[in-house]
């Protein structure tokens, strides 16, 4: 080693505030430091991270006093880009720089033994400046970024996201798993706090994402596999089988109705309140607007199935299915055969965007409830009761005699005159926290029952003043912008809170529900007779959601939302580069939170992908060909799939993917042979760590 290169360190120990100085003694531990080898400078600063903490380093710098920095200080996973940049403008290279973690491993974990939390920040500073000292100079590399973007799902989240995207020139394929986008939203009624109509709020946005020449729409399709990295993901996406030719299909929906009632099932987009045929059309303005065949429901009325020659009649001619002979199109045709797989779409993106959404938790769990009444809800459900697209096109009944009501529209269509019995209802009581804030569901509160609950009691209280409802809280969460007022206009309108949690809701021989509870204001407990219970169940990950997770590499919380990379600095960030998450996927959120964090993840992607390369660290593993033996035991070990063991002069020999090594180092530490060097910590270095912890004292190297 010259004289110019040899190590000339410099620490710089923060105090953090109290976060840090508060468990140890920073005075002494930079005492410590300035005697330790090769350290020509030690200082200490209330917020190293700050612009004068920051100047501090730099100065030493460019004085040429220093030409190692070791930072004492917070985790390096936020703070330790921000020391290697100040490096960097200083005109030293970055990776002549380590980080000791005196926070979290120190003070945080020993805050109460302020002498011991001392001894450990020593240790944990000697360390660092002993890798120092063998720290190299690296280059970073840069990798070439494919510009396209594929969403994942196409609720008010995924729009928005593909819609800032592709408005700023990307390429998007957005992927929905339904054969029509829109997700929950559409389902909706209105939205609070403006009771705008949702369907005027979402329909524009649907019919303008289906439009958009930057966007390509992949419906009634999911991933199968994504392999690659940022820059470069391949991705195989399933699309189903419609079992409707969708290039003649007009979506006239002739078809709709000619399903005989043996192949009808629960409608989802109605929560089950009323039946669908098997051939079916999402919901009246679904995105595109084709018909599909649920192939479970068919039961084959023309006696065959697609591709299968035809019954024919006595005198020869096709026996064709009810669907088939309504068809202007010829869309519904059985002739063609048709793959049950589906088809499989190849696609190569630079950068993914989850917006997955969630469903609603079943009220089936609710035993106490009387989950068996028809007349028992979800609020979903609720939405759909009162929607003008809904079973009954809005006309609020009790959710048991809409089969009456439906068969009563059917007969006076066909000019018979009929008389509905059905029962209007006269108490309506909702559920606060059904599976939210529960240790025996989830812990988690769902964010939007409390608001979304005041809206369809306001809703319904507005049409129908007679009627009386209400509303069980364990206490009213409203913290958002116009929320509060918003509860206090409910409350004004008549509606009734009890506060306290309802215990149990009884079936009654007339269809009616009695709900006990207790109100904490009066003390005392209640009992109510019911004529519909609406149950606000707890927002949920959807059930693919830790699968989809597994393929594309990320991580899921203990809650079952996907994680992000850090709870407040990069929100729609995950571990894996270049895939960003964003709305009900990410935890449960109303409908402006989800969009603001759609934008953001679009923003992520687009400021990731529009320069066309990226920096990559070259934190990177390298084989030695000369020391491999060919073992194998890093190929199997690699969890990003970056080695192979290809032939070198007639043998086996490793090679590692530059491009998909994430630097974990698994690989080097597993080598038999010592013949792979992670670059940054490379065996001679983590070694001079070890030592000097193991020795409890400085050694030296």
């Amino acid at each position: 080693m010259t004289a110019e290169n040899k190590p000339r360190i410099g620490v710089y120990i923060c105090h953090c505030g109290e976060n840090i100085a508060g468990a140890v003694n920073v005075e002494e531990v930079r005492k410590f430091a300035e005697k330790l080898p090769d350290v020509v400078v030690a200082r200490d600063y209330l917020f190293m991270c700050s612009d004068p903490g920051q100047e501090i380093i730099k100065e030493d710098i460019r004085k040429g006093l220093v030409n190692r920095v070791v930072v004492a200080a917070c985790t390096p996973r936020t703070h330790e880009p921000i020391f290697r940049k100040a490096c960097e403008d200083a005109g030293l290279n970055k990776y002549y720089f380590e980080m000791a973690n005196i926070r979290d491993q120190c003070s945080w974990a020993h805050w109460h033994e302020k002498e011991k939390a001392t001894e450990k920040a020593k240790l944990l500073v000697a360390a660092a400046v002993a890798k120092a000292r063998l720290l190299e100079p690296l280059e970073d590399r840069y990798i070439e970024l494919n510009k396209d973007v594929m969403v994942l799902g196409g609720g008010i989240a995924g729009i928005f996201a593909a819609l800032d995207l592709a408005n700023a020139g990307f390429k998007v394929y957005l992927v929905e798993k339904l054969p029509s986008i829109g997700g929950n939203m559409a389902k909706l009624d209105k939205t609070f706090p403006t009771n705008d109509c949702s369907a005027c709020i979402l329909t524009p946005l649907m019919v303008e994402v289906a439009n958009h020449p930057n966007v390509e729409l992949i419906t009634y399709a999911e991933v199968e596999s994504v392999d690659g990295t940022v820059g470069n993901f391949k991705v195989k996406v399933r699309k189903k089988q419609t079992y409707v030719d969708w290039n003649k299909c007009t979506g006239c929906g002739a078809c709709l109705n000619v399903c005989p009632p043996k192949a009808r099932v629960p409608d989802e987009y109605n929560e089950g309140l009323n039946m669908r045929g098997a051939i079916y059309i999402a919901f009246p303005q679904a995105v595109p607007k084709k018909a599909v065949i649920d192939p479970d429901a068919c039961i084959r009325c023309s006696g065959r199935w697609f591709g299968e020659e035809p019954r024919k009649t006595k005198d020869g001619k096709p026996i064709l299915a009810p669907c088939e002979k309504v068809c202007p199109t010829g869309a519904c045709s059985r002739d063609e055969p048709r793959d049950p797989n589906g088809e499989l779409i190849e696609l190569n993106v630079g950068s993914i965007v989850v917006a997955t959404g969630y469903r609603v938790m079943d009220k089936k769990h609710f035993k106490e409830y009387a989950p068996d009444s028809p007349n028992v809800i979800t609020a979903l459900q609720m939405e759909r009761l009162i929607s003008a697209t809904g079973p009954t096109e809005g006309k609020l009944i009790v959710p048991s005699d809409i089969p009456k009501y439906l068969e009563w529209k059917k007969k006076i269509e066909k000019g018979k005159e009929a008389e509905l019995e059905a029962r209007k209802p006269h108490v309506i009581t909702f559920v606060s926290c059904v599976g939210s804030r529960d240790e025996r569901y989830h812990t988690y509160c769902s964010k939007v029952c409390c608001m979304y609950m005041l809206k369809q009691a306001m809703l319904l209280k507005e049409k129908y003043p007679d009627l009386e409802i209400y509303i069980s809280f364990i206490d009213v969460r409203t913290p958002g912008k116009d929320f509060d007022e918003y509860y206090m206009r409910c409350r004004k309108l008549g509606i009734k809170i009890i506060k306290g949690k309802i215990g149990g809701v009884q079936r009654l021989p007339d269809e009616r529900l009695l709900v006990k509870g207790y109100d904490a204001e009066l003390g005392k407990p209640v009992e109510l007779i019911s004529d519909i219970v609406v149950l606000a169940t707890a927002m949920e990950p959807n059930m693919d959601l830790k699968e989809l997770a597994r393929k594309l590499g990320i991580s899921v919380g203990a809650e079952g939302f996907l994680k992000e990379r850090h709870t407040k600095l990069y929100p729609v960030d995950t571990m894996t580069e270049g895939i960003f998450i964003c709305g009900c996927a990410q935890g449960p959120k109303d409908i402006p939170d989800s969009v603001a964090q759609a934008k953001a993840a679009a923003a992520s992607a687009m400021s990731l992908l529009a320069p066309g390369k990226m920096k990559v660290e070259p934190l990177i593993s390298e084989v030695d060909q000369e020391k491999c033996i060919g073992c194998g035991i890093c190929e199997n070990l690699c969890p990003y799939g970056a080695i192979t063991l290809v032939e070198v002069n007639g043998a086996r020999k490793s090679k590692i993917n530059e491009t998909l090594c994430k630097g974990c180092g698994v690989c080097a530490a597993a080598c038999p042979s010592k013949a792979i060097t992670l670059h940054g910590f490379t065996y001679e270095q983590v070694l001079a760590q070890i030592r000097t912890i193991a020795a409890k004292k400085v050694v030296e190297v």
